[in-house]
């Protein structure tokens, strides 16, 4: 498996709440879910204006469907 990071851009990411930041991240395991257990979450960091995710996936296909 390989690592990968995906950088998302939100305006004011940084000043979100942790409400909303766990709406996002459920979002996003939905996706995964869907995608099946070859793409994993790893963790996430959040900067001013964007969040950056880091999964392990079998390739940059696959991540790249999550990406999107």
């Amino acid at each position: 498996m390989l690592k990968f990071v995906i950088e998302r851009e939100i305006a004011g990411a940084g000043k979100l709440g942790r409400e909303d930041l766990t709406a996002i991240s459920q979002k996003s395991c939905k996706v995964l879910t869907e995608l099946g257990p070859q793409i994993q979450w790893i963790e996430s960091y959040v900067t001013d204006d964007k969040i950056y995710c880091v999964y392990i996936a079998p390739d940059a296909e696959t991540i790249g469907k999550h990406a999107r």
